[in-house]
């Protein structure tokens, strides 16, 4: 038999001295099926060469913490009463790219795995989309695909899906990021672990067969888009989201009998993924035979079995003696239940082909935290940056109020801030829970646990021109944004989950994008006390044409809101309630939307922002809330505090009166007032009768505050000139996408 050479390796994606630290862990030269065993385990998909020595600097302790980060398939929080979520973030970028409604459908299904193979059921999904130019004919094939993708996947397999974030801009015309939340419930004396030991104990492969989808995913997925990319379309995973749901309920009933000694989903890298790292972590080895995987297909090699990311299966372990038990929970619900190995004692793997020993490896050597290979890459600072802290102010010329109608037209169709409708009404928002913030809208997505009165307040931010603008600053606005959002909706920020979408870690000006974003997450993490749970680094978002994406940490914050007594909504009330910003505002358009499209200046650097005037922001938003002192609170985000405005006029049907501040006493021009993106704002609207209390209360805290105008029956009027009417303004926000993509 030929062995492979350097040149081979070099095609799997392994660099000439992973090759030579492989031949020197075997002692001898690998044969092609081990040799694409090591190419996927250490590819960075799976093993996070390039990323694990940054990401360990997170902070991942608190006293909720029941899973430290990387330990298992999702992070574990308790949330008190004997209950824990369960909740992780993941990307599915690459094969959206080729494939976007099995790619994104796929997405699903992985990321909902991860949290039942905790043993809990998930309850709520998110979603962080980007695109590029939505006037492309190729996004709007990308967009329909997608979204139908997500829709027809979720609402089959019966878990809602409460909220999300669309961004559209030109960087991600080649690579779009197709980014997946879920969230589960789980009692935390109920988990399972991803974990193998036990000298005898049968391994099982359960769910759907085994076929040649999605094999050499993981290593598609560590490198760039380029012409040849459609080649990799078999890279790309088919998913069954009815086989899915059967394999849920299957789950849980195996892993509620007790017999289970651990479990994990066959995802990223399929059954040597789940082998090596279960194996790993349980320090022992595993005897597997190949020929009786159930496949699809006939005749599949060994390495094709072992690298396949057919979806809808899992790798179980569960005590000897158990089989016949094991076996009749998946018979009841027609799903594959094969023994195909023991655990041994070898720490090692060896996979066979009936009585002919296959591959021969080391568990530990292929998996994160063991033998992989772990880097410190080279990062410089891009030229740009320093270009981008030029920019003044003054470089803009402040329009007049008769202009404010054509800016208002413009950002209430902006693709980045009109009504996402065409979208999630593609989507089952109430499917198997109490998704409390359906019908009175609020910032952040609040979910009842049945058969208690908590409820998990979840969110997806990230706002990757600020990223792009300074990694470290725009990263920790993402994570403040995320508690902001949760604090505007009353609940309490807890931990959050990560995804990292980056271009290739080998350019040194991408790879400081890491780096300051990591720094920047740090920063805010430690400032609300919501440590990492975990999450997915997704490199490789670069195509030579048209070179990375805009760096996109994705943050997916996790909050807890006790009974609905604090919940807080977004929608203005009623006619004749006070309209008041909580916050300072700045002179300050930087990378606001209102810079970026209207002026079409797109070097700046990340809006005003402070990271302790932030928390101490945020902490007075929980007073006003919990001293019931106001009706709605909405952050000021994209569009600034007009976007604002209008969203929770529109979320209620009323109108406002609005005025700008002086700009002679303030120094803040009127544009920035109305339409800079300045962050620690919040738009928030009181009874006329609370006004003196509320005023009181604050003054007494020393925070910031400015009676901004009125709720009123209809239109939008500025300094009393109506800048859009209601009809208008409705018509405009709600139907521009769907104008767009229809």
């Amino acid at each position: 038999m030929k062995l492979p050479t350097v040149e081979t390796a070099q095609k799997l994606g392994l660099l000439e001295e992973e090759f030579e630290k492989i031949k020197e862990i075997l002692g001898r030269t690998p044969n092609f099926t081990e040799l694409s065993i090591f190419s996927v385990m250490w590819s960075e998909h799976c093993s996070y060469k390039n990323s694990i020595v940054w990401l360990k600097t997170l902070p991942r302790e608190s006293d909720r913490m029941l899973a430290e980060a990387g330990e298992e398939n999702a992070g574990l929080v308790d949330i008190g009463d004997g209950l824990a979520c369960c909740f992780k973030i993941e990307s599915h970028n690459h094969p959206s790219a080729l494939e976007p409604y099995q790619g994104a459908a796929t997405g699903v299904g992985g990321i909902n795995r991860d949290i039942f193979t905790m043993g809990a059921r998930p309850i709520a999904q998110l979603n962080s989309l980007r695109f590029g130019n939505i006037e492309s004919d190729k996004t709007k094939w990308l967009v329909r695909g997608v979204v139908k993708g997500i829709g027809d996947y979720g609402n089959a397999f019966g878990v809602p899906t409460v909220g999300g974030e669309v961004y559209f801009d030109d960087c991600y015309n080649i690579n779009p990021l197709v980014n997946a939340f879920s969230a589960g419930i789980v009692e935390t004396d109920k988990t399972a672990s991803a974990t193998s030991y036990g000298v005898g104990n049968p391994v099982f492969i359960v769910g759907s067969s085994t076929g040649k989808d999605g094999i050499h995913g993981a290593a598609f997925a560590s490198k760039d888009i380029t012409e040849d990319s459609v080649n990799d379309l078999p890279s790309v995973q088919v998913g069954d989201p009815f086989q899915e749901k059967l394999l849920l309920e299957a789950s849980l009933e195996i892993i509620a009998s007790g017999i289970v000694v651990g479990i994990q989903d066959m995802g990223a890298a399929g059954i040597i993924c789940s082998t090596s790292e279960m194996s790993a972590k349980g320090a022992h080895g595993m005897k597997i035979d190949l020929n009786k995987v159930p496949t699809r297909q006939s005749n599949m090699k060994p390495f094709e079995i072992l690298l396949s990311e057919s979806q809808e299966r899992m790798l179980i372990v569960v005590e000897k003696g158990k089989e016949d038990e094991a076996k009749a929970i998946f018979d009841k619900w027609d799903l594959n239940c094969v023994q195909i190995g023991e655990v041994t004692d070898t720490e090692r793997l060896h996979f066979y082909e009936g009585d002919e020993l296959v591959a021969d490896v080391p568990a530990d050597d292929l998996v994160l935290g063991g033998g992989a290979p772990v880097y410190n890459r080279e990062y410089k600072e891009p030229a740009y940056f320093q270009e981008f802290k030029k920019f003044n102010i003054d470089q803009i010329t402040e329009p007049s109020e008769a202009d404010y109608p054509k800016i208002v037209n413009h950002l209430l169709k902006n693709p980045n801030i009109c009504s996402r409708s065409w979208i999630y009404e593609q989507y089952d928002s109430m499917v198997g829970t109490a998704n409390t913030s359906t019908n009175q809208p609020s910032d952040a997505a609040i979910v009842n646990v049945k058969g208690t009165d908590k409820n998990i307040v979840i969110t997806v931010d990230c706002n990757s021109r600020y990223v792009n603008a300074d990694p470290e600053e725009g990263t920790a606005i993402a994570v403040a944004e995320a508690a902001r959002n949760i604090v505007c909706s009353g609940g309490e920020p807890v931990a959050i989950t990560n995804c990292l979408n980056f271009g290739n870690p080998y350019v040194p000006e991408v790879y400081w994008h890491f780096v300051g974003a990591i720094k920047g997450m740090k920063k805010g993490c430690e400032k609300f006390k919501t440590p990492v749970t975990g999450g997915n680094v997704s490199f490789y978002n670069q195509s030579s044409d048209e070179g990375p994406v805009f760096p996109t940490p994705t943050i997916g914050m996790l909050g807890l809101l006790e009974g609905l007594e604090n919940k807080m909504t977004l929608n203005f009330k009623n006619s004749g309630d006070l309209i008041y910003q909580i916050g300072k505002s700045e002179n300050c358009i930087a990378s606001s939307e209102y810079l970026y499209s209207y002026h079409g200046v797109k070097a700046s650097p990340t809006p005003a922002f402070d990271l302790d005037y932030e928390f101490d922001f945020q902490q007075t938003i929980s007073e006003l809330i919990a001293n019931k002192l106001i009706a709605s609170a909405h952050d000021i985000s994209d569009g600034g505090l007009f976007v604002a405005l209008a969203e929770s006029a529109l979320a209620s049907g009323l109108g406002f009166e609005a005025k700008t501040i002086d700009a002679s006493k303030s120094g803040v021009r009127k544009d920035a007032f109305l339409f800079g993106e300045s962050q620690s704002r919040a738009v928030v609207s009181i009874a006329p009768e609370k006004q003196a209390d509320f005023e009181k209360f604050l003054t007494e805290k020393g925070a910031d505050f400015t009676l901004v105008g009125k709720v009123t029956d209809s239109d939008y009027v500025i300094n009393e000139q109506t800048v859009i009417s209601s009809e208008e303004a409705k018509s405009l926000y709600d139907n521009t996408l769907g104008e767009f993509l229809n």
